[in-house]
C-alpha cells in the first residue's frame, strides 16, 4: 500500500514539474495600464485620457487609429514647451516595438476625446479602442475619473 502511494505520488510530482517547464504564451496585444479620463463638466466638447500603453508582445505594433462609440472622434496628442511656449500638436503615427511603452500624462503625451455622443460623468466607463495597422483592435474599459 505505502510503495503505490509513493509511485502515486512521484508520478503526481514529476506531472507538476513538467507542467511547469512549459512555455507560457506570449501575449498577443498591449496592456493599458493606470488608464483614466478626465471627466467633463456639462456642455464642454473635449476631454483628456491618460494612462501607460505597453507592448508585452513579441512583435512591433503600429497603432493606425483611436476610437470609441462615445466620442465622435479620438487621437494621440503632445503637449511640449517651445521656446517658453506650450503647444499641443497631434502625432501622426505610433509604433511600439516590443518591450515599449508610452506613458501619457498631463502635460506630455495625452488622447484627446472630443465630440462626447452623451453626458460623460464621475464614475462611468468609456469603451476606448485602438486599431493596429494589421487589422488587429484591442479593446479597454477606462473609467472617468475627476482630478
Amino acid at each position: 500500500m505505502k510503495k503505490v502511494f509513493l509511485r502515486r505520488a512521484l508520478l503526481a510530482a514529476a506531472s507538476l514539474s513538467f507542467a511547469a517547464c512549459q512555455p507560457a504564451e506570449s501575449p498577443t496585444e498591449p496592456v493599458l495600464e493606470s488608464a483614466w479620463i478626465r471627466a467633463m463638466p456639462p456642455g464642454m466638447k473635449m476631454t483628456a485620457g491618460f494612462g501607460t500603453l505597453s507592448n508585452v508582445t513579441d512583435e512591433k505594433i503600429a497603432v493606425e487609429s483611436f476610437s470609441s462609440p462615445q466620442f465622435r472622434q479620438i487621437s494621440l496628442h503632445r503637449s511640449e514647451v517651445v521656446n517658453g511656449v506650450s503647444r499641443m500638436s497631434e502625432v501622426e503615427s505610433l509604433s511600439l516595438c516590443a518591450g515599449e511603452s508610452l506613458e501619457m500624462t498631463p502635460g506630455g503625451y495625452h488622447l484627446m476625446l472630443m465630440g462626447p455622443l452623451a453626458n460623460i460623468g464621475v464614475g462611468q466607463v468609456v469603451e476606448l479602442e485602438i486599431s493596429a495597422a494589421d487589422g488587429r483592435v484591442f479593446r479597454y474599459d477606462v473609467p472617468v475619473e475627476k482630478r
